[in-house]
C-alpha cells in the first residue's frame, strides 16, 4: 500500500513540475526583457515583444489540437514529446546568438508547451486513484497560479545572474522530468476519438492572431496606413475568416460552432480575452516603468511585482464564497473593476523619483485582489453550461482565449509606449498605456454579466391532487 501511494505520488510530483515549467515560463521572461534588449544591442522593444508573443500565439492555437492528438494517440508519448522539445528549445534559447533566433526558439518553445500541458492533465487525470481524481486536478491547477506568483520574482534573481539562465534553468527540471515520466508514468489515450484535430485551422489562427500584433507593434514606425500595415489587417481578416470557416467544415475543429452557441461560455471567452489584456500587459508595463525609468535591477523588479500575484489565492476564496449569494458575472465584473482602479491608481501616482511603496505598490495590489476575484470565477463559468464530455475542450478554449489576451495586451503596450527619449515623454506614453489598460478592463466588466450560466431549471410542481369523486370513479 506504502509502495502504491509513493508510486501516485511520484507521478503527480512529475506530471505538475512539467506543467509549473510551462506555465513558469509565460511569467518568468518579462522580467529579462532590459538584460536581453542590453545584450543584442540596436534591439528595440517592438523586436522584444515577440520574445513574448512567439510563444503566446503559437500556444494559444496549438493547445486545443494538441491535446486532441494525444489524447488519441497516447498521453504519455504526447507528454514525452512536448517535454523534449520543450527542454531543447530552452536549452536553445540560452544559446541564442540573435534576437530573431530567441523568437524562433520561443516559438519552438510553445510548441512543446501546447503539447505537454494538455497531456500531463490528461494522464492526471488517468491515473489519479478515483477517490483522489478531484484532488489531483486541483493540485495541477494550483501549481500553475503558484508559477504566475513566483515567476517574476525567480526571473528576477536568474537575470541577476544571466539572463540566459531564465531558459538554461528548464534543461535540468525537463530532463528530470523526463528520466521519471519514462519510468512512473503510465499511458492512457481516449479510444473515441477517431479523427485528427483541425491543424489547417490552427495554424489560421496563430496567422491571423500574429499578423493582428504585427499590425499593432509595427503600425507606429511603419504607419497606421502603409502599405505593409495595410497587408497585415488584409492578412488577419482573410485567415480569420479561413479559420472560421476551416472550424464551420471540419469535424473536429479548433472551436466547434454549436459551443460558441452556447451563451456562457461564448462571453466567458470573450471577457477571458477582455480581461487577460490588461492582466498581462499590466505587468509589462510595471516591469518596464521600475526598469526602464526608475531604474531598478532585475532582482529588485521581480520581488517588486510579487505582492500583485500574492493576492490572487485570498481573493480567490473570497470570490468562491461571494459566488454562493451573486451571480458569477457580478463577481468577475468587480474583478475586472478592480483591475482596471489598479491601473489607473499606478497612473495617476508615479512619479520620476522611486516610490514603490507610496506610488506603485497600492494599485498593483488592488489589481491582484481583481484577478484573484475575476479569474477563477471565469474558469469555473466557462465549463457551467456545457456537457461533461466538453468541459475539457471548453477549459482548453478558454486557456487559449487568453494566451490571445496575452499577445494583444503585449502588442498594444509596446505600440502606446513607442520609444520615448526623455522622461516626460515617457511619463505620457506610460500614462496612455496605463489609461488604455483600463478602459479595456472596463469593457471587460460589461461583458461579464453575460456570461452567467443559465440558472437550474426549476423541478416540475407536484401534480394537484385529484378530487375524491373523481378517485372514486376511476
Amino acid at each position: 500500500m506504502a509502495n502504491t501511494s509513493q508510486r501516485s505520488g511520484l507521478i503527480l510530483l512529475v506530471l505538475t513540475l512539467a506543467a509549473f515549467m510551462a506555465s513558469l515560463d509565460v511569467f518568468i521572461v518579462n522580467v529579462a526583457f532590459d538584460a536581453i534588449g542590453d545584450d543584442f544591442r540596436g534591439t528595440g522593444i517592438t523586436d522584444l515583444a515577440w520574445v513574448l508573443n512567439a510563444y503566446a500565439i503559437l500556444f494559444a492555437a496549438l493547445l486545443v489540437p494538441a491535446g486532441r492528438l494525444t489524447d488519441r494517440y497516447g498521453r504519455k508519448r504526447g507528454f514525452l514529446i512536448g517535454l523534449v522539445l520543450f527542454t531543447a528549445a530552452s536549452a536553445a534559447c540560452g544559446a541564442a546568438g540573435s534576437i530573431w533566433a530567441l523568437v524562433g526558439f520561443r516559438a519552438l518553445q510553445a510548441v512543446g508547451a501546447a503539447i505537454l500541458t494538455p497531456a500531463s492533465l490528461g494522464l492526471v487525470v488517468a491515473s489519479a486513484p478515483p477517490e483522489r481524481r478531484a484532488a489531483w486536478v486541483r493540485i495541477w491547477a494550483a501549481v500553475g497560479a503558484l508559477a504566475a506568483a513566483l515567476g517574476p520574482a525567480v526571473g528576477g534573481v536568474l537575470v541577476e545572474a544571466s539572463w540566459q539562465l531564465v531558459f538554461l534553468v528548464n534543461v535540468p527540471v525537463g530532463v528530470a522530468a523526463l528520466v521519471a515520466a519514462v519510468v512512473w508514468v503510465p499511458d492512457s489515450r481516449d479510444t473515441s476519438i477517431t479523427r485528427n484535430p483541425d491543424l489547417v485551422g490552427a495554424i489560421l489562427l496563430a496567422s491571423s492572431v500574429g499578423a493582428l500584433s504585427l499590425a499593432i507593434v509595427q503600425g507606429p514606425s511603419w504607419g497606421w496606413t502603409s502599405g505593409r500595415t495595410n497587408a497585415a489587417w488584409i492578412v488577419t481578416a482573410v485567415t480569420l475568416a479561413a479559420f472560421l470557416l476551416s472550424s464551420a467544415r471540419h469535424p473536429a475543429p479548433v472551436i466547434a460552432p454549436a459551443l460558441m452557441r452556447v451563451k456562457a461560455f461564448a462571453w466567458s471567452n470573450v471577457t477571458a480575452l477582455l480581461f487577460t489584456v490588461p492582466f498581462a500587459a499590466a505587468l509589462l508595463t510595471n516591469i518596464l516603468w521600475m526598469q526602464e525609468v526608475w531604474h531598478f535591477s532585475a532582482i529588485e523588479t521581480g520581488f517588486a511585482v510579487a505582492p500583485g500575484p500574492l493576492m490572487v489565492p485570498p481573493f480567490a476564496l473570497v470570490s468562491a464564497r461571494l459566488a454562493r449569494r451573486l451571480p458569477v458575472g457580478v463577481i468577475v465584473s468587480a474583478g475586472c473593476l478592480l483591475c482596471g482602479l489598479g491601473s489607473v491608481v499606478v497612473a495617476t501616482q508615479v512619479g520620476a523619483t522611486p516610490d514603490y511603496a507610496g506610488e506603485l505598490l497600492p494599485g498593483w495590489l488592488i489589481g491582484g485582489a481583481g484577478v484573484g476575484l475575476a479569474l477563477p470565477s471565469i474558469l469555473s463559468a466557462a465549463t457551467a453550461d456545457l456537457p461533461a464530455s466538453q468541459a475539457a475542450t471548453g477549459s482548453a478554449i478558454v486557456s487559449m482565449s487568453r494566451q490571445i489576451g496575452t499577445a494583444l495586451g503585449v502588442s498594444l503596450v509596446v505600440a502606446v509606449l513607442g520609444t520615448p527619449t526623455t522622461y516626460d515623454a515617457a511619463h505620457t506614453a506610460f500614462q496612455h498605456a496605463w489609461w488604455l489598460l483600463a478602459a479595456v478592463a472596463a469593457a471587460g466588466a460589461l461583458s461579464a454579466p453575460l456570461m452567467t450560466p443559465a440558472p437550474e431549471p426549476e423541478p416540475a410542481p407536484a401534480p394537484a391532487p385529484a378530487h375524491p369523486a373523481a378517485e372514486a370513479a376511476s
